[in-house]
């Protein structure tokens, strides 16, 4: 310290201390977050049940360098559909660095196939179904709900089925041909089951297997391979779309929930807060918050 404390005058010397150890702190934040703990929230409904919108994740990227990722197990992994770069150093800054502000998002699905896996995905009495090595897979886990969709006059906004899985109130409506999209309470839909809820429209989207057309696959993992998907089958975008997961890009093992919060109006906790403090309280699903994941 003395040696830095020459470059400067006197006057300067607790400036530099403060600078250097708020420096330290960042530096020693960074390697935490990028090599032993990450935190991530939810922001979509493809893990639901097991996730849902709005919960932040605290996931253990420390025995990933070491310990083989397990059929089964929740991870989070940089997105496979990001065009990274050849050369190392930039393709290690996106990968580690660059995702928390304008790199590749983070996904979080679940471990079906390791490598060296035979992985087949087939439809049974119109239901998807998993073999893994010729043995059917037994997924618990798997959302039961129907994919629910909320369009308030032309946008979309979340619908969690979570906790709303009493459908009983849902009114079946259609939409008025006779009316432009204007003079109607939602714009026309490529989807026919609409109904109405507390006077917003709701939709069921048809989403069968047969109607996805992804959900039929037959393949061997190589090296380093590994099938992933969420557990909202009919509302997740995975391996089912763009193909294996390559090892590299798979960060952290997902294994405890901090806090479940639900507010469709906002993402960021921090705003719910602000915009009504005494409000948000009744938005977190205590029974959900600090618990282990599996």
């Amino acid at each position: 310290m003395k040696y830095v404390h020459s470059f400067f005058p006197k006057s300067w010397h607790r400036f530099v201390d403060e600078t250097i150890s708020i420096f330290n702190a960042l530096v020693i934040i960074f390697l935490i977050r990028t090599f032993i703990f990450g935190l991530y929230q939810v922001p979509s409904g493809s893990m639901e049940t097991t996730l849902l919108v709005g919960e932040s994740l605290v996931s253990d990227k420390l025995t990933v360098w070491f310990k083989p990722i397990q059929r089964g197990e929740i991870i989070a992994f940089n997105q496979p559909t990001y065009e990274y770069s050849e050369n190392t150093l930039v393709n290690y800054l996106q990968r580690y660095v660059l995702g928390i502000f304008w790199g590749p998002q983070n996904w979080t699905k679940r471990v079906i196939g390791i490598p060296g896996d035979h992985v087949q995905g087939c439809i049974e009495d119109g239901k998807t179904v998993v073999y893994i090595n010729g043995e059917k897979l037994n997924e618990p886990y798997v959302n039961t709900y129907p994919l629910a969709r909320q369009v308030k006059v032309g946008t979309w906004a979340n619908f969690n089925p979570y906790n709303r899985a009493d459908y009983a109130n849902l009114q079946p409506i259609s939409y008025d041909t006779t009316k432009s999209p204007e003079a109607q309470p939602f714009y026309k839909t490529s989807y026919d089951k609409l109904f109405i809820r507390d006077g917003n429209i709701v939709l069921i989207e048809p989403g069968t297997p047969q109607d996805r057309g992804i959900d039929v696959y037959d393949l061997v993992l190589g090296e380093n391979e590994y099938w992933c998907m969420g557990d909202n089958r009919l509302g997740s975008s995975d391996c089912r779309e763009v193909g294996v997961i390559d090892g590299k890009l798979i960060h952290g093992r997902v294994i405890f929930r901090l806090i479940s919060w639900d507010d469709p109006e906002t993402s960021w906790m921090i705003i719910s807060f602000l915009k009504n403090p005494i409000s948000f309280w009744s938005k977190i699903r205590w029974d959900r918050c600090f618990q282990w994941i599996y």
